[in-house]
């Protein structure tokens, strides 16, 4: 890896193609992902089993809990394609087929099993390390807790389905490749409501994410795990007695994010 990094840096210094030379630097910013997500279960291996923020411990079923019946359906129905959203299914099928699948539509298959069928990130992210030819144990758990919400830190990512078929699959060709029941009898009912589904989740995960013991334990992830990439060390959370209403003070002892400490550090560009 780091005779890969040195070369390509090497090349990117002697380009006379600036968009080669992009491109060499796109390449070497995965690689230093790469690592970075890698030294992130090496630091903190419990990430694979549990929360990054433990304010969410027990929010949706399956964290540490068997799923009941009709949370077993819809991840059944998950695993196998079937929950009648023509896109999430479509790319289901082709992973199970292939081994592979690109980022956005693999994040839009975490996306769902966590916001439209409230599951636990637990159980999706065994049976997809199971189906990912590529798969990377640093990068996946990592990327399972951004797409789900629980790391603390990062934005909520909730895609669309419709809005996926629309953007990359506009004519269909995509669904009728890997969905020869769509728009047939055999083709199974909708799992659940999206409108409903995503208000309900989103109430849940806004209003959990505005609590003290929440932002406490965004800022601790942040401090450990958060990037690096102005290559200064991160900033512990500071807690601010300022005045009540004063120009940059808060309630007294509120803990706040260090200055440079961002909502979201980028990762959410590799799966």
């Amino acid at each position: 890896m780091r005779s890969v990094h040195q070369a390509s840096e090497a090349a990117i210094r002697s380009a006379t193609d600036p968009t080669w030379a992009h491109a060499l630097r796109s390449f070497t910013g995965r690689l230093r992902w790469h690592c970075h997500f890698m030294q992130k279960l090496e630091d903190e291996p419990a990430i694979e089993f549990r929360n990054f923020a433990r304010v969410f411990d027990g929010l949706r079923p399956g964290d540490h809990t068997p799923l009941d019946g009709v949370h077993r359906e819809h991840f059944e129905a998950w695993c196998e394609g079937r929950t009648c959203y023509p896109m999430v299914d479509a790319c289901m099928r082709q992973l199970r087929a292939t081994g592979w699948l690109n980022f956005r539509m693999r994040a839009m298959l975490v996306s769902f099993a966590a916001y439209h069928l409230g599951l636990h990130w637990r159980g999706p992210g065994i049976f997809l390390a199971r189906q990912f030819l590529d798969f990377e144990p640093g990068i996946h758990w990592s990327q399972m807790q951004m797409q789900s919400g629980t790391t603390g830190i990062n934005t909520l990512r909730i895609y669309s389905p419709a809005k996926q078929a629309r953007d990359h699959d506009p004519d269909g060709v995509y669904r009728r490749r890997w969905l020869p029941d769509w728009g047939t009898e055999a083709y199974p009912p909708m799992l659940v409501d999206e409108r409903t589904a995503l208000a309900t989740t989103k109430d849940m995960m806004h209003g959990l994410r505005k609590t003290p013991a929440a932002r406490a334990q965004a800022d601790a992830v942040q401090h450990k795990h958060g990037s690096r990439r102005s290559g200064l060390p991160s900033k512990p959370p500071v807690k601010r007695g300022g005045k009540r209403g004063g120009k940059r003070g808060g309630k007294r002892g509120e803990t706040r994010r260090a200055k440079n400490s961002p909502a979201d550090d980028g990762q959410g560009s590799l799966f």
